[in-house]
């Protein structure tokens, strides 16, 4: 049968986990060779376009909404799930699964419950565990459900996101590292990268929730306190942060060359630029006092700065801030006085749209830290459930 002119339908939930969106699958309805799906993929996304605007597609041209999540029953005995997460390039054909999103790890425990993965208790808090495949890390996601259904509605405010919902409360077990890399990759808390044309960049290169490349604001010659209006439109600033970023991906071990890195791996590592804390407006008009928040932090993903700040990037901070010798810590502890010990597992992020609570629990086994889980709360919401479209021609090699 001839298929052009033809669409086919595929089952897919779209949803807002975090300050994310993305669109979910269940892993069994979509083809399984990974080029297929991957082609299948992009198309369905909207990639790539030239045009920058993913206007015949489900993305909404940022890094935040131009995501897909694939979800299966786990095989594994301690977990519920499997959770893939593709970052999805815009004006490239590329599909990044190098890294989890911690934002949509919050919508991945409510869409199980959705499709009916795992049985649900009456009403309360449903643990769902889940294995995040692209990193091989545990995670629990603590959903609320009544009546056996997820219950999306509630007070829980999250900076970031326009309307309160209910509050997910997500355990990353264990997130420090892993078997291919280490939480310190270098053995070091703080490294100086030799970046080309920029000369060195002190930074603290971490592997928690996603690889990431801390280094300081003023290492760009910044306050901290940008926002993403400004920021965004100053490509050679943008230039130089990805010199950064993939100058860190070399020295991690995750790219061969700075030019691999920028060209087959944009979404990790994460660089985040910090400073001490300082007041400042966020991006919605809310007064942020300086004295509110233990770190000022942005942090930028495929590219330009996020609009808040990812979930994994949270993470990877929070289990920095709780290694002595870190940036993160050097900078928390410059701006406090000795009398005003800091908590690691309550640190307060301050980001372009608000403040982040986030914490890590960490300690020294005589030889090495050990991470035994992070903890930060989002929420989650189904936007569209039913079918999203694509070319029949999509579903056939290329």
């Amino acid at each position: 049968m001839d298929k052009r002119g033809l669409q086919r339908g595929i089952a897919a939930c779209y949803m807002r986990g975090g300050t994310s969106k993305g669109v979910f699958f269940l892993a069994e309805d979509l083809p399984a060779d990974p080029a297929l799906r991957d082609r299948l993929l992009l198309r369905v996304i909207g990639s790539p376009d030239a045009y920058g605007k993913q206007i015949d597609g489900m993305g909404a041209a940022t890094s935040s909404t131009s995501k897909v999540v694939l979800i299966a029953r786990s095989s594994r005995p301690d977990c519920d799930v499997d959770y893939l997460f593709g970052q999805v390039a815009i004006g490239e054909p590329v599909i990044d699964w190098s890294g989890n999103c911690g934002n949509l790890t919050a919508a991945v425990g409510p869409f199980a419950i959705h499709r009916g993965l795992l049985p649900v208790r009456g009403q309360g808090v449903q643990p769902v565990r889940i294995w995040q495949a692209n990193i091989g890390k545990r995670i629990v996601c603590h959903v609320p459900v009544r009546g056996g259904l997820v219950l999306e509605d509630g007070d829980f405010e999250l900076d970031g996101v326009t309307f309160p919902a209910a509050e997910i409360p997500i355990d990353f077990i264990d997130p420090a590292g892993g078997d291919e890399m280490a939480l310190l990759p270098t053995g070091r808390e703080v490294d100086v990268l030799q970046v080309p044309g920029l000369g060195d960049v002190p930074a603290t290169l971490i592997t928690a929730g996603n690889p990431t490349v801390v280094i300081r604001a003023a290492s760009l010659g910044l306050h901290g306190s940008e926002m993403p209006a400004d920021f965004n439109r100053d490509a050679a600033l943008l230039a130089r942060c990805e010199a950064i970023r993939a100058c860190g991906a070399v020295a991690m071990g995750l790219a061969a060359s700075s030019e691999e890195a920028t060209r087959l791996r944009p979404a990790t590592p994460k660089l985040a630029f910090l400073s001490a804390p300082a007041s400042y407006q966020s991006s919605a008009g809310k007064a942020v006092a300086a004295g509110d928040i233990d770190l000022m932090v942005r942090i930028l993903s495929m590219g330009p700065m996020h609009h808040a700040l990812t979930g994994t990037g949270a993470i990877a901070l929070a289990v920095a801030a709780a290694l002595p010798g870190t940036l993160v810590r050097q900078t928390i502890e410059a701006a406090r006085s000795p009398t005003q010990p800091f908590a690691p597992e309550q640190l307060r992020i301050g980001h372009p749209s608000g403040v982040l609570t986030v914490g890590a629990q960490a300690q020294f086994d005589g030889q090495q830290w050990q991470v035994a889980k992070a903890v930060v709360s989002r929420s989650a919401r189904r936007l569209m459930d039913g079918q999203v479209f694509v070319p029949a021609s999509y579903w056939l090699p290329a």
